[in-house]
């Protein structure tokens, strides 16, 4: 009936809303409804009534009575929409006149008074347009209704329900807090100061969380934030694509992935497996631009468990190890993202292939005893583009044995990267 009522409101305008009176107005009168009683079934009547609530908003009251049971029945829904934000109020009892306030309660709000530990989850009664006092008393009926019952089945709950509600009768006398949250934003707590602030009463309003969209009706709870663009599918989910293998050119698939990595940034991972001839590749590219400055990292070896290190090396990294008297270009190796450990491995195998070119074995046997903690060396990253990384474990603090410097890139360095023919500015002119 209610939503009856709203849509032909709206339809009628906002007059038809009078502010709720004590007065014996004639225009403001209950519409009466003959309708079917829910206990016994047989007919009773429902008056609904569309009034104006002030500093508050337009509300329908209804409320049925049944002559031939007895049953009675009263509710109250906000006249227009589920607001943007939900609202909680905090009021301080501290006297008869709180008793006395006004308030709206919707089925959708919590009720709760923090000094018993008392609350009424939302939705298991209907709303309400009565006083403090009058949701006490509410309270009391709720818990004394099985009583007589449960004095027969399980007395010492019955007992235990006496002296909560003896508390509850007792709050009408003294002082408590009474909160009353509501995610809809149509429940209401009077300001007898009104325009003026009520130092008793704090007002706030909250963003819903997904669950209470869904517990509105608003949104289905499951229903997943789809991405803007084609950054956030990116973050979202693995994209592959077709391509070829690099080795027998056999159709293959290259599977693609935006990895945010702790205290960097956005990294592309890409990764090709060919079933054909059992190739696999994988390559690490920045998700950003070009740093301002180049960045050289610097890690004192102390300890085997440096080994475990995460390890970024985009394809404009070198790497050096100062006393292998070792140096590794950055086209030697594409972009890759692993440990310290596995990059190693990966200078041991390009040293083993080169043969004698790096004094071959002498070198493999070194990289091994690095790769085993019995050497006392410095690893080197030096990205000129700044977008190479190795992890600091002691993150967020410093780490003692590792310093990262920031430079400026020297013309040959721009010259490599292929910045000094970049036009940046005015490139639309």
């Amino acid at each position: 009936m209610s939503v009856i009522a709203e849509e032909n409101v709206r339809g009628i305008g906002g007059s038809v809303f009078k502010e709720i009176s004590a007065d014996n107005d004639e225009d403001n009168q209950p519409t009466e409804i003959e309708s079917l009683c829910m206990n016994c079934y047989q007919n009773g009547m429902t008056r609904i009534l569309l009034t104006k609530i002030p500093f508050f908003k337009e509300v329908i009251i209804s409320s049925f009575t049944c002559p031939n049971c007895s049953w009675s029945n009263t509710e109250i829904q906000s006249a227009g929409r589920i607001q943007d934000q939900g609202i909680a109020y905090t009021l301080k009892v501290k006297s008869k006149q709180d008793m006395n306030r006004e308030v709206v309660k919707a089925d959708s709000a919590t009720t709760r008074i923090p000094e018993l530990d008392f609350e009424i989850p939302p939705y298991t009664q209907k709303g309400s347009l009565s006083t403090i006092e009058g949701l006490i008393d509410r309270a009391v009926a709720g818990l004394e209704q099985d009583q007589q019952l449960r004095n027969a089945t399980a007395p010492e709950v019955a007992v235990k329900i006496d002296e909560f509600i003896d508390k509850l009768k007792k709050l009408k006398e003294g002082v408590f807090t009474l909160v009353i949250d509501d995610p809809s934003g149509n429940s209401f707590v009077e300001n007898p100061f009104a325009p003026q602030k009520d130092e008793a009463l704090s007002v706030s309003h909250y963003k819903r969380t997904p669950q209470q969209d869904a517990q509105l009706g608003i949104k289905a709870e499951d229903e997943e934030e789809k991405p803007s663009n084609d950054i956030d599918c990116m973050r979202n989910e693995v994209l592959t694509f077709n391509t070829n293998c690099p080795e027998c050119n056999a159709p293959a698939s290259t599977n693609m992935k935006l990895v945010q990595i702790p205290h960097f940034k956005e990294v592309i991972i890409m990764a090709t497996n060919c079933d054909d001839c059992g190739h696999r590749t994988n390559e690490v590219k920045s998700g950003g631009a070009t740093e301002e400055l180049g960045t050289k990292i610097t890690l004192h070896l102390t300890d085997v468990s440096d080994m475990s290190r995460d390890l970024l090396k985009s394809e404009t990294c070198s790497i050096l190890i100062p006393e292998l008297e070792f140096e590794l270009g950055m086209a030697a190796v594409g972009g890759k993202f692993t440990t310290l450990e596995g990059l190693l491995k990966d200078i041991k195998d390009l040293v083993n292939a080169a043969g004698r070119m790096y004094r071959g074995i002498e070198l493999q046997w070194r990289v091994v005893y690095i790769m085993a903690g019995e050497m006392d060396v410095h690893v080197v990253l030096d990205d000129p583009a700044g977008n190479s990384y190795l992890q600091n474990v002691y993150a967020p603090d410093p780490d003692p044995e590792m310093t990262t410097e920031k430079y400026t890139r020297t013309f040959e360095q721009n010259e490599d990267l292929g910045l000094n023919d970049m036009k940046t500015e005015g490139y639309q002119e």
